[in-house]
């Protein structure tokens, strides 16, 4: 601390602030002495870190964040460890946010989706581990994740509708995220091997939300030509599929087979019960908490990035086309 005191030009006190994202200090003599710690490797002792593990999310809104909740919370009791679910918005200010985390100072961090590089770099400075959960967008060789194989999830789903027979399947898909960038090079795969080619107009972009999904569906539904059967990229977007087929007349699955991503509990549920690509939302949990308590112990861990499989799960919203 006191070379990089020296270094920066500050006094011990203030590096001390910094470490601890207390207040009192400019923001360029903040972003020196960050620099500086991040350059030589400081951190903290453990012993310093609170006995809490910090779960990120950016929004609480979909059903899947009870499975990750469950899963931490499985390896955290095991530990012996708190569990504190903390949410914030991609508009609020990153710096302000992981402020927060910092002054908690937690054993490691598990963010839902992303963790943008400024922050990444914030909670190394301060010695604090990290994983992403599920990350949506490209990382750093170096960052910890723990994701699922989507483009085996995509591949067999869109492989099981050709098996039934389908030949014209649409697929409505989400943002361009890598996991949906997966899931989709996983249908197309599954076409080609069924001998059947990408037709653009049956490939719809929009949000993972069932709103979205139902506006999706609506159109390709409401064509002459419409497809038999529609494959999307989360289970929200499949059950607006549900709500615009309904609307239309159309049965599932006798006029529409429908079949989703990610295999949240309520689908089993909905009438008819939703074929879908199961994602193991509470084992990847599980495995990304066990992950970070490994790196916040300082051990070394056999690999940074892991993904867990997935497998389709068949029920009924899926069956030969009629023709």
């Amino acid at each position: 601390m006191a070379y990089i005191a020296e270094s920066a030009g500050v006094s011990v006190p203030t590096v001390s602030k910094v470490l601890n994202g207390r207040p009192g200090v400019s923001d360029g003599t903040r972003a020196r002495v960050e620099e500086l710690i991040h350059r030589y490797g400081y951190r903290k002792p453990p012993k310093n870190r609170s006995n809490l593990v910090e779960l990120v999310f950016r929004e609480l809104e979909s059903m899947w964040a009870v499975e990750i909740i469950r899963g931490v919370e499985r390896v955290a009791r095991r530990n012996k460890v708190s569990v504190l679910v903390s949410e914030f918005g991609l508009k609020d200010a990153p710096a302000r946010t992981m402020d927060d985390t910092v002054g908690r100072r937690p054993q490691c961090v598990l963010s839902v989706a992303q963790l943008s590089e400024a922050e990444r770099e914030q909670l190394t400075a301060k010695g604090i581990p990290f994983v992403v959960f599920d990350p949506n967008e490209e990382l750093p060789d170096d960052v910890p994740f723990v994701g699922a194989t989507n483009w085996r999830g995509g591949q067999p789903a869109t492989r099981h509708l050709t098996g039934l027979g389908h030949r014209r399947i649409a697929m409505i898909n989400g943002p361009d995220h890598p996991f949906c960038r997966a899931r989709q090079a996983g249908y197309a795969s599954a076409l080609a091997e069924a001998g059947l080619p990408v037709e653009p107009d049956l490939v719809v972009k929009t949000f993972l939300t069932r709103e979205d999904g139902y506006l999706a569906a609506r159109d390709l539904l409401s064509r002459p030509d419409r497809p038999t059967a529609v494959f999307t990229a989360n289970d929200m977007q499949a059950l607006g599929v549900y709500q615009a087929a309904r609307e239309l007349g159309l049965r599932i699955p006798e006029d529409v087979s429908v079949v989703g991503f990610d295999d949240v509990p309520a689908v089993a549920w909905v009438d008819p019960p939703l074929t879908t690509v199961h994602q193991p939302l509470a084992e990847m949990a599980v495995a990304a908490t066990e992950l970070a308590l490994a790196l916040g112990r300082g051990e070394a861990v056999p690999q940074a990035g892991l993904e867990i499989a997935t497998t389709l799960t068949v029920r009924e919203s899926t069956a030969p086309p009629k023709d």
